[in-house]
């Protein structure tokens, strides 16, 4: 075997293991939210109440809270949301708030759905 013959599936394999897939809204990250954010961020919860976060669709979550959006597409650093489920805040603010935190994977693809644009998918 010629070391091209060795060299290009290896090159093939590097740069398709290195692209991430499209994260959805809809069978990603609205599932993550539901599990972790809904109990509290729905009309009547106490998150509702104290921000006017609504967790019910993907243009509520978009909406963000009565002092602002909580999503900055393309920019995790910059949206909230991400900050407050990555612990990225002062430990009294994290969220979910007085539960456990949220998964490191969990994190990571709310996190990638923001680079990629938060998109309604």
């Amino acid at each position: 075997m010629t070391s091209t013959a060795i060299s290009l599936p290896l090159v093939l394999c590097l740069s398709a293991c290195g692209q991430q897939s499209t994260v959805s809204f809809e069978k990603d990250v609205h599932p993550i939210i539901s599990k972790h954010c809904v109990e509290c961020h729905l009309k009547g919860g106490q998150g509702f109440e104290a921000s006017g976060f609504l967790v019910e669709s993907y243009d509520s979550v978009m909406k963000g809270t009565k002092f602002g959006p909580v999503i900055v597409a393309s920019d995790p650093l910059s949206s909230s949301l991400y900050r407050l489920v990555a612990g990225e805040v002062d430990e009294s603010i994290r969220m979910p708030h007085g539960k456990d935190p949220i998964s490191e994977k969990e994190i990571a693809t709310i996190e990638r759905w923001i680079e990629q644009g938060a998109k309604n998918n």
